[in-house]
């Protein structure tokens, strides 16, 4: 009599949120960039650090995500084009209006994205797809 073949052990069930998990999640993405922003490109890092941890528990924090990295790395271009611009003055400028435009798109995105809307950034330029 042969024995019966082993039984593979049985893979972890891949986990997946609730939509207030995954609201939750989405808007913590968005506003992971406000304490990075005193760096040129700390804004980029936590959005993405959360994004690839978090993206295949939800198509919602998927989709935050890639906005939130995307806009936060076009915001990062514009501002150290600004930067280079302060040697001609206007740079100055440039460099409070892109600050403004950065902090005031990323807190509406961080609403839309707790009230479990899809909100796409208006000025962001699609590096991630």
């Amino acid at each position: 009599m042969e024995n019966p073949p082993p039984i593979p052990p049985s893979s972890p069930a891949p986990v997946t949120f609730s939509d207030s998990d995954a609201r939750m999640w989405a808007m913590i993405t968005h506003l992971s960039a406000l304490p990075g922003s005193f760096v040129l490109i700390g804004s980029i890092v936590l959005p993405l650090i959360i994004w690839q941890i978090q993206k295949d528990k939800s198509a919602f924090i998927d989709y935050h995500g890639k906005e939130a990295v995307n806009f936060n790395i076009t915001m990062a271009i514009a501002a150290g084009i600004s930067f280079i611009l302060m040697f001609i003055l206007i740079g100055v400028f440039l460099l409070w209006i892109v600050g403004i435009v950065w902090l005031i798109f990323t807190i509406i995105a961080a609403i839309k994205a707790n009230n479990g809307e899809h909100y796409r950034y208006p000025l962001s330029i699609r590096f991630i797809k």
